[in-house]
């Protein structure tokens, strides 16, 4: 396992000058060497100056939320992570390593959920690099990696919860985004641990049914829809009786037997419940033949 550690440099600016320096130097005293016959000191000067210009290969820019990970000969020296002009060995390797935040969303996945319907689901994924080691040399491509882990915590979460609940207390994927976005955040950072990145939001971004039961599921949803109306107004009626009922009883504005309170009773339901106009029909009879 590889840790980032920060590396040490030196200052950009000063070596530069130093090293531009010494090509002047070089120049200087190669010319005069050749001039003046001195042969020892043409070959010094020409070292002089290869070295002077391999010096200035090991001058890098880093850019602010940007890692640059160092390698000599490849063992891995370190990361230069404070933005600014530095030198450091010219004969490393260097990488650059975004670290700024970043967002992927996944393609639509096409998976069967906790009751084996088909459904096609989506993912927006934000997150960074922050170890940039791990992102380098624990895995191939890190972004390649993000994709691919994405959409198989993806993959798993939709299999392990149904669309709809139905059962009370049961996670569903379309009635509790929270519940679900917490628990994809948490999959993909298990699975993205190993490659030095950090999960900062994850939120599904596309939920529906597969094309082929589309029709079908939106009719039982709407048969929930009415049923469950159709609850709630019969619930609303019956209280509305029962006051009726006790104001008229209080009141003493009638006296009903059970046979006319059961023939109220009926007729109010059908008002209330019913779920077109109702016609009036006036009674200039009786309830008693």
């Amino acid at each position: 396992m590889y840790q980032e550690k920060e590396l040490r440099t030196i200052p950009g600016v000063p070596m530069m000058l130093f090293l531009i320096l010494c090509i002047i130097g070089s120049v200087v005293m190669l010319i005069a060497s050749t001039r003046m016959g001195i042969v020892l000191m043409i070959p010094v000067s020409i070292l002089a100056l290869v070295f002077s210009s391999i010096g200035l290969g090991g001058l890098t820019v880093v850019n602010p939320n940007e890692g640059v990970v160092v390698q000599l000969f490849g063992s891995y020296v370190g990361t230069l992570k404070q933005h600014g002009f530095h030198h450091v060995n010219p004969f490393s390797t260097r990488k650059r390593v975004s670290q700024r935040v970043r967002n992927f969303e996944s393609a639509k996945l096409k998976v069967n959920d906790f009751d084996g319907n088909p459904i096609e689901i989506a993912a927006v994924v934000v997150w960074q690099v922050v170890d940039t080691a791990e992102a380098s040399f624990q895995v191939d491509d890190y972004q390649n990696f993000v994709v691919v882990q994405t959409e198989s915590a993806l993959r798993n979460l939709a299999t392990t919860h149904p669309y709809d609940a139905h059962m009370e207390g049961q996670l569903a994927l379309r009635g509790h985004t929270a519940e679900i976005a917490e628990q994809l955040k948490i999959e993909i950072q298990d699975r993205l641990s190993k490659a030095g990145v950090s999960v900062i939001e994850s939120r599904i971004s596309h939920l529906a049914y597969a094309p082929e039961i589309a029709g079908a599921m939106l009719q039982r949803q709407q048969a929930s829809a009415i049923v469950a109306a159709r609850f709630k107004i019969v619930e609303g009626a019956v209280g509305m009786v029962e006051e009726a009922l006790q104001k008229l009883g209080e009141n003493k504005m009638l006296v009903l037997d059970e046979e006319r309170k059961a023939a109220m009773v009926s007729n109010l339901l059908v008002v209330l419940c019913s779920d077109r106009h109702v016609q009036p029909v006036v009674n200039a009879g009786t309830l008693y033949p």
